[in-house]
């Protein structure tokens, strides 16, 4: 793992923008996972600038969607759909055959996950993986367990997860989440991870021990022969 320290989340939005510009001009068909979140919201938002000067850069990029709150409608604001479709899908104009998006409220939420793991069969794998660092070390929503799941899977959330700032607006509680699993993050050739703000530094501290768990799922990210880590000056320990 490539360790930058920036000074500020504005540069470590700029400096993550560069690195996915970057790839996409290696490869215009890139597939990008996207997460959701205060971490990469200002990375997204530095894409969107590069869009409005050259979109036929982004003319056919491809999307998957990192996780999901499970049992919210689509439309909850909550949602990770609707942060992606406002910061990622409409910004970048996104067409729904370039979009890999789990449903929020599937009727049955197993076949939901084994659907977005065959689409990801189908396309990937990921080219470049954007992640954030959960505040229990969670990546995506790949909790804190004695064991953890390869694929694409159904997921309990944990007490800290359901005090997310995304699910805290409108009242209603996810269920359960849908989400990749470790081996389809792993597998991603490129990851891209960042952290950033105050509250992230006792767990970005225990992320730098270098010490593997399934306590701590972000720490499998050490085993990646590819992942680049920018963290800002307050969650650097």
């Amino acid at each position: 793992m490539k360790i930058i320290k920036v000074d500020d989340h504005n540069t470590l939005s700029r400096e993550a923008a560069s690195l996915i510009i970057e790839e996409l001009k290696k490869n215009k068909q890139a597939l990008l996972c996207a997460a959701t979140g205060a971490s990469p919201t200002g990375t997204y938002t530095s894409l969107k600038h590069t869009f409005d000067q050259q979109p036929e850069l982004f003319s056919r990029m491809r999307v998957i969607k990192l996780d999901e709150w499970g049992g919210l409608p689509m439309n909850n604001p909550s949602t990770c759909e609707s942060y992606l479709q406002k910061h990622v899908i409409g910004p970048l104009n996104m067409t729904n055959d370039r979009y890999i998006s789990f449903q929020s409220d599937p009727k049955d939420p197993a076949g939901e996950c084994a659907r977005i793991q065959a689409e990801l069969k189908r396309s990937g794998p990921i080219d470049m993986c954007i992640l954030g660092l959960g505040m229990n070390g969670h990546l995506a929503l790949n909790e804190p367990e004695s064991f953890l799941e390869a694929e694409t899977h159904v997921a309990k959330l944990s007490a800290s997860s359901l005090e997310h700032p995304m699910i805290g607006e409108t009242g209603m509680k996810p269920s359960y989440g849908l989400t990749l699993g470790m081996a389809n993050i792993l597998q991603s050739r490129c990851i891209l991870l960042l952290i950033s703000g105050s509250k992230k530094k006792e767990i970005t501290s225990t992320l730098l021990n270098r010490q593997i768990s399934t306590a701590l799922p972000a720490s499998f990210l050490w085993l990646h022969p590819n992942v680049v880590c920018l963290v800002d000056r307050e969650a650097f320990p």
